[in-house]
């Protein structure tokens, strides 16, 4: 049995992220079912999207275009979050010592993509993600708060419902112990406790015929959350690249980067 202020299944930019804001706080576990750099995050090719030159761009621009590319579904005050805080996020993870690719002046070359009125896409060659994943664990590893465990799947959620309490999808605070993993390497199951369980285990684009999310998008932490009677939305709002070279009977989709 292992106990931790905070356990995070996934290791993807939301988990690992996570993880390096909440272990100034408390100890911290991350538990991935595949290699440590296994995730959707690793397969992002385009860039970030961050209001960074002020001259020709602001937070007004980049609101009005998502709300706009939204087609009236966005939560508004979230919209304004991301798009203010954006830029210093990615600041941070330039700190940890992420290369976004340059002009030859110095500035950053921003791309234009789809759905933006303005250049404001920060990369890294055509592979941001893998950039912005191999910064990020090179950040989990070296801090002393943080323990990471590949190769362990998660299983089910500990509720109530485990201590001998009818948990129903009417029951009110439901509490989260932690999680069962298995332990993929040994065979054996392990009781993982914490005060506070993040899900970060990504979508579910391998319900589809053809994705091009990585063969671990299965679907396991909507599973869990959905059997421990918690709260699920949102489900029509799987995401993966729409462009894609289609080529019978390969999986996942080799994807085409419209950057």
């Amino acid at each position: 049995m292992k106990k931790y202020d905070f356990l995070i299944i996934g290791s993807g930019i939301a988990g690992l992220t996570y993880a390096l804001k909440v272990a100034e706080y408390g100890t911290v576990c991350i538990i991935t079912k595949a290699s440590e750099d296994e995730s959707n995050t690793k397969y992002a090719q385009g860039g970030v999207a961050a209001v960074w030159d002020f001259e020709e761009d602001s937070y007004k621009k980049h609101i009005a275009d998502t709300l706009d590319a939204g087609a009236g579904l966005c939560d508004e005050k979230i919209v304004e979050i991301v798009v203010r805080e954006g830029p210093q996020r990615v600041q941070e993870v330039i700190e940890w010592g992420a290369k976004f690719d340059k002009t030859k002046t110095g500035t950053y070359d921003l791309g234009r993509e789809g759905g933006h009125s303005e250049h404001r896409v920060l990369h890294h060659k055509d592979n941001t993600g893998l950039e912005i994943e191999r910064i990020l664990l090179k950040q989990i590893v070296k801090h002393p708060n943080i323990d990471m465990f590949s190769h362990y799947f998660a299983i089910d959620i500990i509720t109530q419902h485990h201590l001998g309490v009818e948990v129903t999808r009417r029951t009110k605070n439901i509490e989260c112990y932690g999680v069962y993993a298995l332990n993929i390497e040994t065979g054996n199951i392990e009781t993982l406790l914490s005060r506070i369980t993040l899900i970060a285990t990504g979508g579910a684009g391998h319900v589809y015929r053809n994705t091009t999310n990585p063969i671990i998008a299965t679907g396991d932490g909507v599973a869990m959350v959905y059997r421990a009677k918690g709260k699920v939305e949102n489900m029509e709002f799987y995401q993966f690249h729409p462009t894609a070279l289609y080529h019978p009977g390969e999986y996942p989709s080799y994807l085409i980067t419209e950057a």
